[in-house]
């Protein structure tokens, strides 16, 4: 990013649209015309209605922020498992 806002860069070279971020691809293209930086998409086949793209965003965002709160949750139950295993160990000593 810093490369490409300090005009260091002057063809981005993409394999594909969506390799570039998950979502919000359209915020780098704005900010690559806006630094008079080219963007080269080499497989622009499989370009989707906006629908579509808006759906796959948001299925994309809800798997990360759901993976998110598992993990969270997932630790917490561990470091409740844990702390009776520590105290019968303590106990048993």
């Amino acid at each position: 990013m810093r490369l490409l806002l300090g005009g260091q860069i002057r063809t981005l070279v993409l394999t594909h649209d969506d390799r570039l971020l998950r979502f919000g691809t359209e915020l780098i293209y704005i900010l690559c015309r806006w630094v008079k930086t080219s963007v080269v998409v080499l497989d622009d086949s499989a370009k989707e209605p906006f629908e579509t793209e808006l759906v796959k965003d948001v299925i994309t965002l809800m798997t990360v922020f759901s993976a998110r709160l598992y993990g969270k949750r997932s630790w917490k139950n561990r470091k409740s498992v844990e702390l009776p295993l520590k105290c019968n160990r303590i106990l048993s000593a």
